[in-house]
C-alpha cells in the first residue's frame, strides 16, 4: 500500500488530548506521509500545549473536544484511564457509526467503552508503550464488536507508523500489559544494573553506560534483523570455559529467568485487578 492510498483510507483524524503520546503518534504520522497535516486536529485543555503542536506540526487544535470528534473520521482517545468516563459522556452523543473510537487507555476494557457510546459504535483498543515516543513502540491492538477488519487495518497503519503493532484478542491484553507495557521499565532497571556494574568494575558512569546502551541496542537488532533465536546469539558469544559463560552461570543461579517470568506475571495480575 503506498503512502498515498494510506492518505485516502486515513480521512481526518482527531485525538482527544495532546500529550506525549498524541504528540508522537502526530509526528510518526506525519513523517510515514500516512496523513497531511490539515487532516490531524488535537483537542487539548491547555492553551500552551494547543499552541506547541500547532507550530511544531501545523495542525489544527482546539479546545473542544466535541469540536475534534465532529470533524474527524478516527478519533484517538489519548487520555488518563481516570478521565475516559467523563470524555465519552461528553462526545457520546455526536459519535455516530462512521466514526472509529481508538482508545490507547490502559486497563479500560472494550465493554467499558462500547456501553458508554451509541450502539453499534467501531471501537479498537490498543495497548502501545512508551518507546512510541522514540518512534520504536510495540502495539498491541484488538477490536471491538461493530469494528470492521478494514477499520483494524486502519489502526495497524498508525501504530506501525511508530513501531511494531500487532492484532490480539482482548482477552491477552493484560498479558501484553504484563510484557510488552511494563517491559521498558524492566529493561531500564536491566540498563540500570550493567552501569553500575561497569562503574564497580573501575569504568566511569559516562562510558559504561555509552556501553551498555549501545549493547543493548545492538543486541535487540540482531534478535529482529538475524531472525536467530536468542539461545542462538548467546551461543555466538559463549566460548568454552570463557569469561561469558561464568557471567551466565552467576546469572542462572539467581533464577534471572523466573524473576523476569514473576515480574511479567505479577505486572499481568495486577492489569486484570485494575480493569474495568
Amino acid at each position: 500500500m503506498t503512502a498515498r492510498e494510506k492518505t485516502e483510507i486515513c480521512k481526518n483524524l482527531g485525538f482527544i488530548g495532546g500529550g506525549q503520546m498524541a504528540e508522537a503518534l502526530i509526528k510518526g504520522m506525519l513523517s510515514k506521509k500516512i496523513l497531511k497535516p490539515g487532516q490531524i486536529t488535537a483537542s487539548d485543555l491547555t492553551e500552551n500545549r494547543r499552541n506547541y503542536l500547532k507550530r511544531s506540526f501545523r495542525i489544527n487544535t482546539t479546545a473542544e473536544n466535541r469540536e475534534a470528534v465532529a470533524g474527524s473520521d478516527i478519533i484517538i482517545l489519548a487520555v488518563k484511564p481516570h478521565v475516559i468516563s467523563a470524555v465519552l459522556e461528553e462526545i457520546g452523543p455526536i459519535v455516530n457509526s462512521n466514526h472509529i473510537i481508538v482508545s490507547i487507555a490502559a486497563g479500560i476494557i472494550i465493554h467499558s467503552l462500547e456501553k458508554r457510546l451509541p450502539k453499534g459504535t467501531k471501537v479498537v483498543r490498543v495497548m502501545p508503550n512508551t518507546p512510541v515516543l522514540v518512534q520504536a513502540g510495540a502495539a498491541a491492538i484488538c477490536k471491538g464488536t461493530a469494528a470492521r477488519q478494514s477499520d483494524l487495518d486502519i489502526v495497524l497503519q498508525i501504530f506501525q507508523a511508530v513501531g511494531k503493532a500487532v492484532v490480539i484478542a482482548e482477552t491477552l491484553m493484560d498479558a501484553v500489559t504484563g510484557l510488552s507495557g511494563s517491559g521498558p521499565a524492566y529493561v531500564f532497571t536491566f540498563i540500570e544494573g550493567l552501569i553500575d556494574a561497569g562503574v564497580r568494575e573501575g569504568l566511569t558512569r559516562t562510558v559504561a553506560q555509552e556501553l551498555v546502551v549501545q549493547t543493548v541496542l545492538g543486541a535487540a537488532l540482531m534478535c529482529q534483523n538475524t531472525g536467530k533465536h536468542p539461545a542462538e546469539l548467546t551461543a555466538m558469544v559463549t566460548s568454552p570455559g570463557g569469561t561469558t559463560v561464568e557471567g551466565l552461570h552467576v546469572m542462572e543461579r539467581a533464577a534471572m529467568r523466573g524473576i523476569l517470568q514473576d515480574a511479567v506475571r505479577a505486572a499481568t495480575e495486577r492489569s486484570r485487578e485494575l480493569g474495568v
